[in-house]
């Protein structure tokens, strides 16, 4: 919401500014000069980008006007979940979480966080370091490196679209200014017109190259900054999974696991000790773990003899 109010103010500083100073704002709609530094823009995209990242682009743009997921109830919440899991396989033992990595929308503790199932990359990254420990194939020291490992990878990924819009807000100036030369042009050949004309033509020559400031500074350029935000935020709920999950691994308690994964959380967005410890006893919903089956002692009797 931010973003979006933002880019209105930006609009409507600079446009209102021309109409306070009374400028003329049809002299502004110029579709040629838009159809040039737009047009190309977008060429720009499609050169230097593979398909993947350009659906990384408008997705993350789309992304950038929505309130921030990552917020305290976020980790909140996620803190919970992550203290269910560990008190759940320190009772039950990691082998009975099985079916849970294996199939988390039919989890008794996944199933209840909806937001994390819609995030497949960050359940991915969760079950996946879960099974190695099931599996028991790792070791507390590889465990965090291949969840280090995975990390840096979901990062590199997500930061692709935040330097495609660099690389466009970059080049929108210069796209301006190659509007402005086409539009010198057309003037040159009408340099013997009326002074009117002339003017005209030179007037809408220079909007091609504000159009490519405005644009660059106002919107592109600001909307990368945005999603590189976004991308921290991820890395940082990471961090969070992949300390909390490691702490555990190495032996400790799932209440001091969890609070390793809450001291990872940046410091603007971190839950207190005392929020997470009332959520942890009002909200969490440990599932029961089934009693170990007894012998009847009749029928090893019977089948004895």
């Amino acid at each position: 919401m931010l973003a979006l109010l933002g880019i209105v103010l930006v609009f409507g500083a600079v446009f209102g500014g021309y109409l306070v100073e009374q400028g003329n704002p049809y002299v502004l709609l110029q579709p040629a000069e838009l159809l040039i530094v737009g047009g190309a823009a977008c060429g720009i995209v499609l050169v230097a980008n593979p398909p993947a990242v350009i659906a990384k682009m408008v997705s993350g743009i789309f992304e950038t006007f929505r309130a921030p997921r990552h917020n305290r109830q976020f980790y909140l919440r996620h803190l919970r979940m992550l203290y269910e899991v560990f008190t759940f396989v320190q009772r039950a033992g990691i082998m009975a979480f099985e079916a849970d990595v294996e199939n988390p929308k039919d989890s008794r503790i996944f199933s209840n966080y909806p937001d994390l199932l819609r995030d497949r990359d960050t359940l991915r990254f969760i079950c996946d370091s879960l099974r190695m420990l099931v599996i028991g194939v790792t070791t507390p020291h590889e465990l965090d490196h291949l969840m280090e490992l995975d990390v840096e990878v979901q990062r590199r990924g997500r930061h692709e679209p935040v330097n495609a819009l660099a690389a466009v807000a970059d080049a929108l100036p210069g796209l301006g200014i190659v509007a402005a030369v086409l539009g010198v042009v057309i003037t040159m050949k009408a340099i013997g017109g009326s002074p009117e004309t002339v003017g005209e033509k030179v007037a809408a020559a220079l909007v091609g190259t504000f159009l490519g400031i405005l644009l660059c500074y106002g919107v592109v350029g600001p909307i990368a900054a945005r999603l590189e935000s976004v991308v921290t935020a991820h890395t940082g709920c990471l961090e969070m999974f992949r300390t909390a999950t490691v702490a555990f691994a190495r032996g400790s308690s799932p209440i001091l696991a969890v609070e390793y994964g809450r001291r990872s959380i940046p410091v603007d967005m971190r839950p207190a000790f005392d929020e997470m410890e009332i959520t942890i006893r009002r909200d969490a919903k440990i599932p029961s773990v089934a009693p170990p089956q007894i012998p009847d002692a009749h029928a090893s009797e019977h089948t004895i003899a």
